[in-house]
């Protein structure tokens, strides 16, 4: 009996110490006590004779020397010696030797088999005692040795001082209660324990580096082993933990931050054991433990994408709240509970960038439509770089700032492929517009144009989305739209042309006629805009696109203004024809038909857009004053008389105020014209010579386009045919025009004279005047007409 108890208070001890039951057949660690527990059995053999299998009784084991309590002087024969291998069972429980996973499984079994016939026995024994003790009534009292020894009434002498017992040397863990400790994730005093069986491993190998388990030995190999399924259950563990606390509420998140403080030590203690193992040995658990938290960044971004709904950009933003989530958790929770020397928040943000890298760079290789590589473009340079990274400390980073997500490579293929897709797509749907538009422009009903506006709605979808990617990429949509934009200005204007060369649309739909071409015309300002903001924008060499649409432009305003001009002047030439004759002179009839026309005219010419609009104002004014100056010049009247110049001085003068009144209300900005019809009068209204040649010095300087002729023309009307002041008049002009450049011709929209003909004067030569003035001598030389030579006459005939 005393070696029963003494083997169940051992084995109590032991159960106190950690020892868990066996999980399953299937655990690495119980296959392998099974292996050792066989082998065991078989090569040892118990003093008594039998042989200490698994099915050992304690009966059996009754005579082992190192469980028998109390019997110290000698071993019984055949008990193991100093030099001899101990016990399978003197091994377990010796102090200071660690349990292998085989002995443990071993006592475990054996345990639970004691257990079973301990409590038979004890029952029987105690039925046995209890009728002994009813006949024999209760124990007496016995003195004890202090009475015994000492006599009555004398004082106890003074207990002899205890002696201090020695430490009691600390017990080491079996393989099955670290594996407990992993699995109770108590990690760091795991691998604490892992790291001495890793030094008893390497001290039974004889001091070389920790690695795989090795043949020879059964001891050193099974050592081996069983650190080698430790740091697997180890890393197993510590890498859920690490998907678990970025997974949210759960078990991770339950375990709090001391399971994850617990990780950064286990990472703090194996980089230091790194250090002693050498790098060729050193299991690198930090750079594992980095792997790992890109694993589980890139589960957790894989799961948040694919059920975002609105196509890659909705996987984008679903990605971008990902991101700001997992990156809060791991700023406020995560990174304080892991040592500061592991940099935890810059591996997690490494851990993030790298796996979004990943996912955008898959999907960069996807064929995409035209609108998500907008948004893939856009979401990699603004939304991430603002909003993800904007809002992280860069500065916790240890090796400076992240890579990009794209390699530039990938970035201008997509940037290529974009403005590919623009200029096919936007040539097409640009001449789709134009046909649409071109086919109402013969039709009776009167609808305003929406050309320009989706042109321009066209273009600038493309034009806006790209500067927001990159300034880059901006100049190089603004190039291509702009290049799109000529090449249908140029159709545009085509199609204008030939529309007003029809005359069945004219003669048809007068009204409509003009209603459309005011459309055509209005189309112009917002697309000349678009072409000036696209080449601000765009590359210098932009430039001839831009010339090419702005002449595409101008001459299709020109040919409208033309047409409207020649319309409304049809009208009026009845009007104009009456000037510049005797009636006009005591009547306004003439001119007040022209001002009402105009002023009716023009109220249907306001719909036109500003600039359109005063570049026809400022035609219409200069066209008036040209027919009617026109009638002057062509020699209607003729003012022999001072009295008659003053008049016919009067009435241009009068005319001229009211024109100026009439343009200054239709905001017509030609204010250069308002001067013509005035100097004209104050040439025929003069009366000197030194006064007519400084108006018509003021003529050529204002109007750079009047020549000899014109000035002639009016001495003719005013009647100034004496030789001397005319010749001194002219030649004032003839040197104005050669010292101001009037060679040259103005321009087209400064011209004035230029469109006024000027009759050639009839030839008259004086005769008198001519002969004074040549010599005598040169008389001789002229040829004189001689007298006619008579014709020879008839011979009479002869009678």
């Amino acid at each position: 009996m005393p070696i029963l108890k003494g083997l169940g208070v051992a084995d109590s001890k032991m159960s106190r110490a950690g020892t868990l039951p066996l999980r399953s057949s299937r655990n690495p660690f119980e296959e392998a006590s099974g292996l050792e527990e066989e082998e065991a059995g078989e090569r040892e053999t118990l003093p008594n004779g039998t042989s200490c299998r698994r099915r050992a009784t304690l009966e059996k084991l009754a005579g082992l020397a190192p469980f028998r309590l109390g019997r110290t002087p000698g071993r019984r024969a055949g008990s193991p010696g100093d030099g001899q291998p101990r016990s399978f069972l003197g091994r377990v429980l010796t102090p200071g030797i660690r349990r292998s996973s085989a002995d443990f499984g071993f006592l475990a079994r054996l345990q639970g088999a004691r257990a079973h016939g301990d409590e038979e026995a004890a029952g029987e024994a105690a039925r046995r005692l209890a009728f002994l003790r009813l006949g024999r009534g209760p124990k007496p009292r016995r003195a004890s040795l202090a009475e015994r020894v000492v006599p009555a009434g004398e004082a106890a002498p003074e207990p002899p001082p205890k002696v201090p017992e020695p430490p009691k040397m600390k017990e080491p863990l079996s393989v099955l209660e670290i594996l407990s400790l992993i699995q109770q994730r108590e990690l760091a005093r795991a691998d604490e324990h892992i790291l001495e069986l890793e030094a008893e491993e390497l001290a039974s190998s004889g001091g070389g580096a920790p690695g795989p388990p090795k043949a020879e030995g059964a001891g050193g190999g099974r050592r081996a082993r069983d650190v080698a399924l430790l740091y697997e259950a180890l890393q197993r563990e510590m890498w859920a933990l690490v998907r678990e606390t970025l997974a949210g509420p759960g078990p991770g998140a339950g375990a709090g931050p001391g399971a994850v403080a617990q990780l950064g030590q286990v990472l703090v203690q194996e980089e230091a054991a790194d250090g002693r193992r050498g790098p060729e040995a050193a299991r690198k658990l930090r750079a594992r433990w980095a792997e790992a938290v890109a694993r589980a960044a890139r589960e957790r971004l894989e799961a948040a994408a694919p059920g975002a709904p609105g196509g890659l950009a909705g996987q984008l933003e679903a990605l971008r709240g990902r991101l700001l989530e997992d990156m809060g958790v791991v700023r406020g929770r995560l990174a304080p509970s892991y040592p500061a020397g592991l940099g935890a928040f810059g591996v997690y943000l490494r851990g993030y960038h790298g796996a979004l890298a990943e996912w955008i760079g898959t999907a960069a290789r996807r064929r995409l439509q035209l609108a998500d590589r907008y948004a893939l473009l856009h979401w990699h340079n603004q939304v991430y770089p603002r909003e993800v990274l904007g809002l992280v400390d860069m500065v916790a980073l240890e090796n400076g700032e992240l890579g990009p997500l794209l390699s530039p490579g990938t970035l201008r293929g997509l940037e290529d492929e974009c403005v590919t897709d623009v200029k096919a797509q936007t040539r097409a749907a640009l001449l789709r517009v134009l046909q649409e538009d071109e086919e109402h422009w013969g039709s009776a009903e009167d609808r305003s144009s929406s050309l320009a506006q989706d042109v321009c709605e066209l273009l600038e979808e493309h034009t806006e989305r790209a500067p927001r990617i990159s300034q880059e990429f901006g100049e190089r949509m603004a190039h291509c739209c702009l290049g799109g934009l000529a090449e249908f200005l140029q159709s545009f204007q085509q199609r204008v042309e030939r529309f007003h060369e029809n005359p069945g649309v004219r003669e048809l739909l007068p009204d409509t006629y003009i209603s459309r071409t005011i459309s055509l015309v209005n189309c112009g300002p917002p697309l000349r805009a678009l072409a000036e903001r696209l080449a601000r924008v765009g590359p210098p060499e932009s430039e001839p696109a831009r010339e090419a649409a702005a002449g595409a432009l101008d001459r299709v305003t020109r040919l409208c203004h033309r047409i409207l001009t020649d319309l409304l002047f049809q009208e009026l030439q009845p009007h104009f024809s009456k000037l510049m004759r005797r009636k006009w002179l005591s009547s306004s009839e003439a001119l007040d038909g022209i001002v009402g026309t105009l002023g009716a005219k023009a109220l249907a010419l306001r719909r036109m857009q500003d600039e359109p609009y005063q570049e026809l104002v400022a035609e219409l004014h200069r066209r008036a004053l040209v027919e009617y100056v026109r009638p002057l010049f062509r020699g209607r009247l003729r003012c022999g008389s001072a009295r008659t110049r003053s008049r016919v001085a009067g009435r241009l003068r009068e005319d001229a105020a009211q024109l100026q009144r009439l343009f200054r209300r239709l905001e017509s900005q030609a204010s250069w014209l308002d001067a013509v019809v005035p100097r004209l009068a104050e040439v025929l209204h003069l009366e000197d010579t030194p006064s007519i040649q400084m108006e018509v010095g003021m003529l050529v300087r204002d109007y750079p386009d009047i020549r000899r002729k014109h000035v002639a023309a009016l001495l003719d009307i005013r009647g100034l045919h004496h030789t001397v002041a005319r010749h001194e008049i002219l030649a004032v002009a003839r040197d104005l025009e050669l010292s101001e450049g009037g060679t040259l011709s103005p321009p087209r929209d400064r011209a004035f004279f230029a469109d006024i003909p000027v009759p050639r004067p009839p030839f008259c030569l004086s005769l008198p005047l001519f002969l004074g003035r040549l010599s005598l001598s040169r008389l001789a030389c002229l040829p004189w007409p001689r007298p006619p030579s008579p014709s020879p006459s008839r011979p009479r005939a002869q009678h």
